[in-house]
């Protein structure tokens, strides 16, 4: 049966009929960011109703937005807020309707260095530097005299572009910046590279260590944690967001979509290392 479920599914997708159509099941594109927490809450969520299939795939924010778009997907997955064109693309197959946004936790975007690198803190500043291509050795900041190697997302990356906007503020990334699949591949790689820098969620981490992060020269050094990102002084800190079509937001996709919110859901969010959204944005 399960088999059967798993290709009916596929036949929905490759067909371009959304799986909703499909009693019983959901699916989900979207940001690598939120890959393996939608994961777990769909393992969580179908434990408790095995009558319901949710289907989890990554691609990045911008895929999940396109799919969303094509209504080959029910829920897109976002690290960082829709931006004005993608709701006016939606909107057109939406009946003029805007796609509906749920904020669904917090997340300090991490930096993250070689274990064996010395450095333990930076400036925002000084790390937009660094993707910009303006600061080119460790030694620049107080680190060894070896190059900065530079490992970034893919420009269909939420993170990319939340990255690019409140760290680089607008700088195109350097030239030199390689360009990695995913947070995960980020983390390997640095693992494997002592001159190397990335960023990514804080519900990643093996294989590398973060850095607390200034907000500038003047400022404390802050590590990203539940009470700083949810209070603000960590320096770069985000929602991370579900958008549904409107007229999908019903049934067990909005019992899905509440259950994520819910204590339960939130649990989840800890779990995986992210931070749970405050009480007042549950609602």
């Amino acid at each position: 049966m399960k088999t059967l479920i798993k290709k009916i599914t596929v036949i929905a997708l490759t067909t371009g009929i959304a799986a909703s159509a499909w009693a019983g099941n959901i699916t989900v594109k979207g940001s690598d960011t939120l890959v393996i927490l939608a994961q777990k809450w769909a393992e969580s969520y179908m434990g408790k109703h095995p009558e319901v299939k949710i289907q989890v795939t990554g691609g990045g924010t911008g895929v999940g937005f396109a799919a969303l778009q094509n209504q080959t997907t029910d829920l897109c997955d976002a690290s960082r807020k829709a931006k004005a064109a993608e709701i006016a693309n939606c909107m057109k197959v939406f009946g003029g309707k805007r796609p509906t946004e749920y904020k669904v936790a917090l997340d300090g975007l991490s930096i993250y260095v070689n274990a064996e690198n010395p450095v333990k803190e930076l400036t925002v500043a000084q790390v937009g530097d660094m993707f910009s291509g303006k600061i080119k050795n460790w030694k620049e900041v107080g680190g060894a005299d070896m190059p900065v190697t530079l490992y970034s997302r893919e420009n269909s990356s939420g993170t990319y572009d939340f990255f690019k906007e409140h760290v680089l503020e607008g700088k195109d990334f350097a030239a030199n910046a390689q360009t990695m699949p995913g947070t995960a591949a980020i983390l390997q790689a640095i693992g494997k590279d002592k001159t190397g820098i990335g960023y990514g969620g804080a519900g990643y981490g093996a294989g590398a260590k973060h850095l607390a992060m200034k907000k500038d020269e003047s400022s404390p050094a802050i590590e990203p944690s539940e009470e700083t990102v949810v209070n603000g002084t960590y320096p770069i800190w985000r929602y991370l967001y579900v958008y549904v079509n409107p007229a999908l937001d019903k049934g067990e996709i909005a019992a899905y979509l509440n259950w994520i919110r819910s204590d339960d859901g939130q649990k989840v969010v800890k779990d995986v290392g992210y931070f749970p959204l405050p009480a007042k944005l549950r609602q």
